[in-house]
């Protein structure tokens, strides 16, 4: 990779090269961010101006995101051709989505400017930090916002960048003590394999990014090269039954401790359910070290504030400072997200897009929230996320649902497919599955029409929970709007 104006170029290593990287240099250096409105690439564009760099980008509209940036002063155009490549330039970060087509890349390139990803540069900042990578098919937004918040709250300062917006830790990234980095590590187009942790999370491995992997031995070997990436003198924690470990964390070069529900744990939890949400309890060598109250309910929810916590504590955390910030912790945007009530109608946002995640929510939301118990019922509005993860998963969708007493399925959020994915499957598929299994559902394509359907099928009593990584969480807002 080149540098277009004198001095040190900006480099990179890839995905398969050392774990004992060389830090980055970027002091003095121009970085401009392709797609700078998202929610990393903002977060990585204020980490990387911390670092010395002058930061520009760009994106195709403007939102809450650019505008922040702009008072930051950070330079926005919200236009993106050839022209919007700045001279002179150092580095262009782009997103996995960016194809090389994008006339931002080809224009970069065609000038010898260093086209890098955004997990690139991110694993690069890594280096020569204490930093903490948290990583697994589920999860992995809300374990990086609770340990964030949980090391600002006992007082360690850190820098960090999670993939979701969270209101009580400032959004989704910030600008802390230089020496400390906690990111959350995609496995979506093996972007994690260019980090560099010092210590890291597995919460757990499945079937996920099928139309990247292909297989689930895929996706093993895939997280099994991201711990190897993990410093020699850290540890990963590792989901003692959900994260394939026995595959995964064989062979490591780092230590290795296991946390679950299970007594072979290195690190075992018990949660008990109460009215405001439930208590954890968090034993280690058969002692209770920590013990809070979390208002987010599920088995899953107190298992991510666990690792959480047990990561904190790594970093320096005490263990009483740590049940205070839990204890305080309140979620992330449009996770279990509860947005309020419209005609005696409880309505929950979630980002939930894969079966597993549908499982657990609705069965921790039916669990607090016993819609049963009122007369109500659990009515889910989910919206499929990529014909591609639909078509391969598309009977473990169908046994999602459970925990819902009536399903509709808007048409399929169209992202990163090919045109064979978008032939194989259709909403009216999943519905088809869902009949099949005993499940009332129906297919109702236009989110307008399903919110009017909606005024007339929900009652008093009823839980309205709508999901999906799409544009669904309109339907959510436009029902409790009365719009």
């Amino acid at each position: 990779m080149s540098s277009t104006t004198p001095g040190k170029p900006v480099t990179a290593t890839n995905a398969s090269g050392s774990p004992h990287a060389a830090p980055l240099e970027l002091t003095g250096r121009h970085v401009h961010f392709v797609g700078i409105g998202g929610c990393g690439m903002s977060g990585l564009a204020r980490i990387v101006r911390a670092a010395g760099a002058y930061c520009t980008g760009t994106d195709s509209v403007g939102s809450a995101v650019t505008d922040a940036l702009i008072t930051d002063n950070i330079a926005v155009t919200l236009r993106q051709d050839a022209a919007t490549v700045p001279e002179p330039c150092d580095l262009l970060v782009i997103s996995a989505a960016v194809p090389r087509t994008h006339p931002e890349v080809v224009e970069a390139e065609r000038r010898g400017v260093a086209v890098m990803k955004y997990a690139e540069l991110l694993g690069g900042m890594m280096v020569g930090r204490t930093g903490v990578a948290v990583a697994g098919t589920h999860g992995k937004s809300t374990t990086t916002a609770m340990l964030a918040h949980t090391l600002i709250r006992c007082g360690l300062d850190p820098s960090f960048i999670v993939g979701a917006t969270c209101e009580q830790i400032g959004g989704g990234s910030r600008v802390g003590r230089p020496d400390m980095l906690v990111a959350e590590a995609c496995e979506y187009d093996r972007s994690f394999h260019h980090f560099h942790p010092t210590h890291g999370v597995i919460l757990n491995v499945e079937e996920d990014h099928l139309d990247v992997y292909g297989s689930l031995d895929a996706v093993i070997e895939s997280f099994g090269q991201f711990a190897q990436r993990i410093d020699s003198g850290g540890t990963l924690l590792i989901g003692h039954d959900s994260a394939q470990r026995t595959a995964v964390a064989s062979g490591l070069r780092c230590g290795v401790e296991t946390i679950g529900y299970s007594p072979q744990a290195d690190w075992t939890l018990a949660a008990e359910h109460s009215a405001a949400g439930q208590q954890v309890t968090i034993h280690h060598d058969g002692a209770a070290v920590c013990s809070y109250a979390s208002v987010l309910p599920g088995e899953h929810m107190a298992y991510n504030t666990a690792a959480a916590a047990i990561t904190a504590h790594r970093m320096g955390a005490e263990w009483a400072d740590i049940a205070a910030a839990l204890s305080e912790f309140r979620g992330l945007d449009r996770r279990m997200q509860t947005l309020g009530e419209h005609d005696g109608v409880t309505v929950i946002d979630d980002y939930g897009h894969h079966p597993t995640e549908i499982d657990v929510t609705l069965r921790a939301l039916r669990g607090h929230h016993k819609p049963q118990g009122r007369g109500g019922r659990l009515v889910c509005v989910f919206q499929p996320h990529q014909h591609s993860r639909t078509r391969f998963l598309l009977e473990q969708f169908a046994a999602s649902f459970s925990h819902a007493d009536v399903v509709i399925v808007p048409h399929i959020y169209f992202v990163r497919d090919s045109e064979e994915d978008r032939r194989a499957v259709n909403a009216a598929d999943l519905v088809a599955q869902l009949h099949a299994r005993g499940v009332i559902a129906e297919h109702i394509d236009a989110f307008d029409d399903i919110v009017t359907h909606l005024r007339h099928l929900t009652r008093p009593g009823d839980l309205l929970v709508v999901m999906g990584a799409g544009p669904v969480w309109q339907v959510a807002k436009s029902f409790i709007d009365g719009s």
